[in-house]
Formats: structure tokens, sequence, C-alpha cells
């Protein structure tokens, strides 16, 4: 998943989260059964026919989760998907990913600059020049050195 979406313009909701498994030749059916399934998931499945223009930074976003799930990947890879959002939206997908980790079996490594996600995580790993330290699992809100 990008920060900035990376969804086709001319395409809805619902075909470009289809583009992955077309590209894996999912059958016609699975797919579109897979489709509906993961915009449940992400809460958009009365958004399907509409084009990324028509929708919200935070509806793209979720359209970006779905289709990143499309091939039921084993990993999850989220870099700086806040990065675009307002603080509602953005304190919304952390509790999306940690739904999407549990129904799909799925896990996800965020990488991110947003502070307020880290209470939220279920490991906070902090890199800085190059060293890498863990936080307690209990910091909500950890004071991080400024970077």
């Amino acid at each position: 998943m990008f920060q900035s979406h990376g969804l086709l313009p001319v395409l809805s909701a619902a075909e470009n989260v289809e583009v992955p498994l077309r590209l894996t030749r999912t059958p016609p059916a699975e797919r579109d059964e897979r489709v509906r399934v993961l915009l449940g998931l992400v809460g958009l499945a009365d958004h399907a026919a509409q084009r990324p223009h028509e929708l919200s930074g935070g509806q793209r976003q979720r359209v970006a989760v779905a289709r990143a799930l499309a091939n039921r990947p084993r990993l999850l890879l989220a870099d700086e998907p806040t990065g675009q959002l307002d603080s509602e939206t953005a304190a919304a997908l952390m509790p999306l990913l940690r739904a999407i980790v549990a129904s799909e079996g799925v896990t996800v490594i965020v990488a991110t600059h947003d502070r307020t996600l880290l209470g939220q995580a279920d490991r906070v790993l902090h890199l800085e020049d190059g060293a890498i330290t863990e936080l307690p699992a209990d910091a909500a809100q950890p004071t991080l050195p400024r970077t």
C-alpha cells in the first residue's frame, strides 16, 4: 500500500480491486465474490461503482487496502498509509488494519511518522540513524526523539 493510493483513475473502485485478480487469471465468479467481500470489509460496498475522483481520500485509501489484499497476501506493507489523510480518517485506518489482520490472517507492517498510530500497534520498532530499537508494548504514546 502506498501513501498516494496508486489507483487507476479510469477504473471504478471495484475494478481497481479486481486488477490483481485479473493478472492472476482468477475465474470471473471467484473474482467478483472476492471484490465484493473486500469492499465490504473496508466499508465501501456501496461505493463499488465510483471512480477514485468521486471518493474521499480515506475512501481511496480503503480501496487501496482492498486491492492490496485481493490475492490473499501473507504480508501487507503499508508505507505512510495516513500521510494524505485528515486526523479523523487516519485514526480510523489502524482499527481497519487490525480487523484485516484478524479476518484475513495477514501480517501488516506499517512504516509511519504518525505517532498517533503507535498505541494501536502490537509491536513498535524505532529506526534512527540505522539503529533499530524496540519500544515497550505497553507504551501507548511513547516519547520518541525528534527526527
